[in-house]
């Protein structure tokens, strides 16, 4: 075959160094769409994103022609650098040093998308250590919470 093909759709999430709750209103859409930007120069469509003050959530299609730690790397170094240019509060922002990566079936986009959307809602029931550790659970992945939470 000399076409190649691929449909990968990820459920990307990751948090803030030590959970600190640094994202902010002022600047959350301006952030998505500085993210949305990064995805599209990798080849990687954005289909949703929302964060709350602690972490974020990214779903997109995964390029073909890109690693996928090397994406996130790339969304994860470019932001921060960028959000640490939007004032002197955030002259020490990090993310954390790992994240979750997770697959989504094509028949669960929308599912997933309103789950991203209602991220405000959602967490003023669970905190994101809960609802990592329920990712991690629900996609079989162990956690080990001593390297978890940087």
């Amino acid at each position: 075959m000399s076409q190649s093909l691929s449909n990968i759709i990820v459920h990307l999430v990751f948090s803030t160094k030590g959970r600190r709750p640094l994202l902010r209103d002022a600047e959350r859409g301006e952030l998505h769409a500085y993210i949305a930007g990064i995805l599209k120069n990798l080849d990687s469509p954005l289909i949703e994103i929302n964060s709350v003050g602690d972490h974020i959530h990214i779903l997109f299609v995964q390029s073909k022609n890109h690693a996928p730690a090397k994406i996130i790397e790339q969304v994860k170094s470019s932001s921060s650098g960028w959000i640490k240019d939007k004032g002197a509060g955030y002259a020490d922002f990090a993310w954390q040093g790992g994240y979750g990566e997770f697959s989504v079936s094509l028949s669960h986009v929308e599912s997933v998308r309103d789950y991203i959307r209602s991220q405000p809602e959602h967490h003023a029931k669970e905190d994101f250590q809960a609802e990592f550790r329920r990712f991690c659970e629900k996609n079989g992945k162990p956690l080990d919470e001593r390297f978890a939470w940087d």
